[in-house]
């Protein structure tokens, strides 16, 4: 089982968003795949997922490329949850989860009680079994969230792909969400915003920065203030976190962080002077 880049570029138009990119998932790993706003962690999870076509290189599944693999056969060894993932609102999460069965019906497969207890077991692997009748335009954000990776594991992939998963969640949501994540029998790929987030859950990290893998490994060697300052622009301390044995955690230094900004805004100010003088 194994799902890999290889060389692979994208680009729109004539803009390269990511340039010769080589990862090999491990089996049964949560590899996180971090880097500043704009450094092509969007498109590389599209182009792992089989929703866009490498510019060059290949996406690898098992030795065969995912342009080959039909899409049905795709959905279910890949499930993908994206950043804007969305859906009807009037229905009930059950039949939000149960969304996730349609590579496995046809007119020769209906409906079956096996969906059933699929569907059943992704809802209690995300807690979501008691609220199983609730309307889905009643629901927070957080179980909305949990609704959409069941309905990705009803897929029974492989693979559980994850575009930024806290988007606009608060704390003990993001905390509950990857705790979830961490515990599913599955391989897991997420694109993490928060570093500390990244450190905490992540077996290794994959950091990329402007569309390509700056480096990959675990949290301890990737996660070095020498990549923080390079990759973020920002100062930090990289410390053993104590509650979580052979994990780490970042402390930031504050201001350090603002002075580029600062910086360009003084000479911003600085020129709309001048052009008022002249």
């Amino acid at each position: 089982m194994s799902l890999e880049l290889q060389n692979v570029d994208w680009q729109a138009g004539f803009k390269k968003i990511i340039t010769d990119v080589t990862i090999a998932v491990k089996p049964g790993e949560f590899l996180g795949l971090i880097g500043p706003n704009g450094s092509g962690k969007t498109t590389l999870m599209s182009v792992l997922g089989g929703l866009r076509r490498p510019s060059r290189g290949d996406a690898i599944l098992d030795g065969q490329a995912l342009k080959n693999i039909g899409r049905r056969n795709l959905a279910r060894r890949i499930g993908f949850v994206e950043q804007q993932a969305d859906t009807i609102d009037r229905i009930t999460v059950t039949e939000a989860v149960s969304l996730g069965r349609t590579p496995y019906l046809s007119l020769l497969s209906p409906w079956s009680e096996n969906d059933d207890a699929v569907v059943d077991d992704a809802l209690d692997a995300v807690d979501m079994r008691s609220m199983k009748d609730r309307m889905w335009h009643t629901l927070s954000g957080g179980e909305k969230q949990r609704v959409h990776i069941a309905r990705a594991l009803a897929q029974e992939p492989e693979f559980l792909l994850l575009d930024e998963p806290t988007n606009h969640l608060d704390i003990r949501h993001q905390l509950g969400i990857l705790e979830l994540v961490r515990r599913l029998p599955v391989t897991v790929v997420a694109a993490l915003h928060d570093l500390n987030h990244a450190a905490m859950f992540c077996d290794r990290i994959a950091m990329m920065d402007g569309g390509k893998l700056r480096a990959i490994g675990t949290p301890q060697d990737i996660l070095i203030p020498e990549n923080l300052r390079d990759v973020f622009g920002v100062s930090a301390t990289v410390e053993p976190d104590d509650i979580h044995p052979g994990r780490c955690m970042i402390r930031y230094h504050a201001g350090n962080a603002n002075a580029d900004v600062v910086s360009d805004f003084s000479d911003i100010k600085a020129n709309i002077k001048k052009d008022r003088i002249a």
